[in-house]
């Protein structure tokens, strides 16, 4: 995404990513063919695509396409249909190499050591620096696929309240968006098999992702002297020529991007249509807003909640989702519940949910459906161990990952 025209500042726009994996329509496994797409669309092999309002980039693996706003967009209505009108297209284009697009955020069977082919051109040299110090052949790297939020801000001071709020509202982001309960062909206990891999695919130089939660630090000052320039200074023997020592080297949960002056989310796994992300995205921008503007503590007793804290919590829901159990007073009183001793992830979502949507809008607003279906059924990754078994045949994964091709391709949710 392009930087921001100043003033930008806090809530008056958002940036949405999505990531998708390119398979075959037949067999379901993953087709390396992302810059074939793209040529397919405007004649070169090119890293970005801009098509009006949406645009298309390509990632590390050469099976995901990225489809995202062409910069921020200042109201979240109509932007799920828009997103579905890029799925529509990128699948008529795919028909031609016998393809589609398949949502979640792994692929349940892929093997990355066999599978994993990198972009191979532009921005080439990145990708192969990067595999030459991480190994990209592995889940942490090639296998996942998530929804980015860009958050703008204009100065410092709304960088420092917009950072205390991100790093609170992290925690809590798999309880209702985790969607990769397989690896490997078969469950592994965790819901969020992606934010597994992903906290360790930088486990060679720990700095880089750091605990995934941000380190609390509210001043541009401080985060580049706390955390980038740390970054850069471990990466530099394994890094000699300098082409990984950049903001995008930040693997945390949420990275600030001064370049651009936003902070970008990126605890999101993608759902199983648009309608599903947005209606998240909106959730989240809207309890990320109460937290700035009309918050249940202080903006000083928001700083102080440490990092540790926030990360037993996010391990507790990247591994449980919706069916955590959250027990820290102080983490609760964050969220005006200072009464609870203990609530679930979901009872304290669907508390959340009421709280922030029911302020910002007067009526039910269309984002409603998939939320509702969240805190009825579970999390995509739920549905889908509903819908699979623990311990599914490949035939039954197969039937299953169809069924979700389908739900991103028509535009629907994945009910059971």
């Amino acid at each position: 995404m392009s930087a921001l025209p100043p003033p930008f500042g806090l809530f008056s726009g958002l940036g949405i990513e999505l990531e998708y994996m390119i398979v075959d329509a037949q067999t379901l496994c993953v087709r390396p063919i992302a810059d074939q797409l793209i040529r397919a669309e405007c004649g070169a092999y090119q890293s970005e695509v801009e098509r009006g309002e949406m645009a298309w980039s390509n990632e590390l693996a050469l099976h995901l396409i990225e489809i995202k706003t062409n910069g921020p967009v200042a109201s979240l209505a109509g932007v799920a249909e828009k997103f579905q009108a890029e799925v529509r297209h990128i699948n008529k284009l795919l028909e031609a190499f016998g393809a589609r697009l398949m949502p979640t955020a792994m692929h349940p069977w892929m093997d990355p050591a066999r599978e994993t082919r990198l972009w191979p051109h532009d921005y080439n040299p990145v990708y192969r620096a990067f595999d030459r110090v991480f190994d990209c052949r592995g889940h942490g790297w090639s296998n996942l696929q998530s929804c980015h939020l860009n958050f703008p801000f204009s100065d410092d001071a709304e960088f420092g309240r917009l950072h205390a709020a991100i790093r609170l509202v992290l925690p809590l982001l798999p309880a209702l968006a985790a969607s990769s309960p397989f690896q490997d062909g078969g469950a592994t206990g965790c819901l969020d098999n992606r934010l597994n891999a992903y906290r360790a695919n930088c486990a060679r130089i720990l700095s880089v992702t750091g605990k995934v939660i941000p380190e609390p630090v509210f001043s541009q000052r401080d985060y580049e002297t706390q955390i980038l320039q740390r970054m850069y200074r471990d990466i530099a023997p394994f890094d000699p020529d300098g082409t990984l020592q950049n903001e995008w080297l930040n693997a945390r949960g949420a990275i600030a991007r001064f370049e651009r002056n936003t902070i970008e989310i990126r605890l999101l796994d993608v759902q199983e249509s648009p309608q599903a992300d947005v209606a998240i995205a909106g959730a989240v921008q809207a309890l990320v807003q109460r937290l700035v503007q009309d918050p249940w503590t202080d903006l000083p007793f928001q700083q102080a909640i440490p990092t540790e804290t926030l990360e037993t919590i996010f391990l507790a829901t990247m591994n449980q989702a919706e069916e955590a159990l959250i027990s820290d007073t102080a983490f609760l009183q964050i969220f005006g519940l200072a009464h609870e001793r203990s609530i679930s992830a979901r009872e304290l979502w669907r508390w959340l949910l009421k709280e922030t949507l029911a302020r910002r809008w007067s009526k039910p607003p269309a984002a409603g459906r998939p939320l509702q279906l969240i805190l009825e059924q579970g999390t995509l990754a739920r549905r889908i161990l509903h819908a699979a078994a623990r311990a599914p045949s490949r035939t039954t994964l197969e039937e299953v990952y169809d069924r979700l091709c389908s739900c991103l391709a028509q535009g629907r949710l994945f009910e059971v």
